[in-house]
């Protein structure tokens, strides 16, 4: 199994850490890296074992017949990674959480 991301994502995901830094949700940058790299980990290693569903409409914009996942990290935050999978490959197109996607859903 293979994992690429979008370029847009890879971006995203390393500007989260100062996201997360800068909002205050972690008092050190390290535990912002750890977080993000959490992400990176559940994907690459569960993506593939994960139930997945068709994305909403909405999220067309991003690429056609995409399927996303879940991640829940805590009570308050899941993620959901939107992808295709192409034979053994797996192109992530997006990735946002519950307070950027949950009103499309």
């Amino acid at each position: 199994m293979k994992v690429v991301y979008h370029r847009n994502v890879a971006e995203y995901l390393n500007e989260l850490v100062d996201i997360l830094y800068d909002k205050e949700y972690f008092g050190f940058k390290e535990f912002a890296y750890d977080y993000v790299d959490w992400i990176f980990e559940q994907i690459e290693l569960s993506i593939h074992r994960k139930v997945k569903k068709q994305a909403p409409r909405h999220f067309e914009k991003y690429s056609q017949g995409l399927s996303y996942v879940v991640y829940k990290r805590n009570s308050n935050t899941s993620w959901y990674v939107f992808f295709l999978k192409q034979e053994d490959t797996y192109l992530i197109f997006y990735i946002g959480n519950n307070h950027n996607c949950a009103q499309y859903f």
